[in-house]
């Protein structure tokens, strides 16, 4: 069970925050606070495995918690609650698990809570992100939130599944640099992560991979080395 802290300035918003995290069987006890210096003293008073703040707090921001955060020995897990997309970046740069856009859906906090969840195992590693630019806003993605990679010329487009975002770095260098984070390239214009696979058909006469309801080729060249990745993640019997 996870114990959290809900901050925003707004008791509505701390009130419809708690309530949909309350729903989650995941969550343990939920601590409330209406500004940052109360989020401050209750995380001095109380055990918090996770922090969801608001950003835009009077006199003690969410940033200036995360700032707080960062300095001890064993810091919660950050999520920012925000309706400004601006500050995404610096949320990034202190080590946040999330950034959750108001008004939240209760799917996508879910989503966050899974990946406190990952977080809190022992031996996680932080995930790890990408700066990309969508309609001149920079927004840092999760690595782990693209399901495929399609080459286009000397950019990559990654997919995720949400939206897609375009980066300058060839579909090869994202082979050589993502092979240990569980992407493969099947196509001479793919690169698919594994943990997103849903189907694969390798016998039929085209051979294909379906990503999050993308189908994709796989080609000739590459499907001796699809089978051989797939054989060396099969779960065998014990002898």
């Amino acid at each position: 069970m996870i114990n959290v802290l809900v901050a925003d300035d707004e008791l509505p918003a701390v009130q419809e925050l708690a309530f949909l995290l309350g729903k989650d069987d995941r969550i343990g006890t939920i601590h409330r606070a209406s500004s940052g210096a109360a989020a401050l003293r209750a995380l001095e008073a109380e055990t918090v495995d996770a922090v969801f703040l608001d950003i835009h707090m009077p006199a003690v921001s969410g940033l200036d918690i995360a700032r707080v955060i960062s300095r001890s020995s064993r810091p919660p897990a950050v999520v920012f609650v925000t309706a400004d997309e601006d500050c995404a970046l610096e949320a990034f740069e202190l080590a946040a698990v999330d950034y959750l856009l108001k008004p939240v859906r209760a799917e996508r906090l879910a989503r966050s809570v899974g990946r406190i969840c990952e977080l809190l195992k022992d031996g996680a590693e932080p995930p790890e992100l990408i700066t990309v630019d969508l309609g001149g806003t920079t927004k840092m993605i999760r690595r782990d939130d693209v399901t495929y990679v399609q080459a286009q010329g000397d950019y990559a487009r990654l997919h995720t599944a949400e939206a897609s975002y375009l980066i300058r770095v060839p579909l090869a260098d994202l082979e050589q640099q993502w092979a240990q984070a569980g992407f493969i390239r099947t196509h001479r214009s793919y690169l698919i992560s594994l943990k997103h696979v849903t189907h694969m058909k390798l016998a039929a006469a085209r051979p294909s991979v379906t990503v999050v309801g993308a189908e994709l080729s796989i080609s000739r060249r590459h499907l001796p080395s699809v089978r051989e990745k797939l054989e060396a993640t099969r779960i065998r019997p014990q002898t």
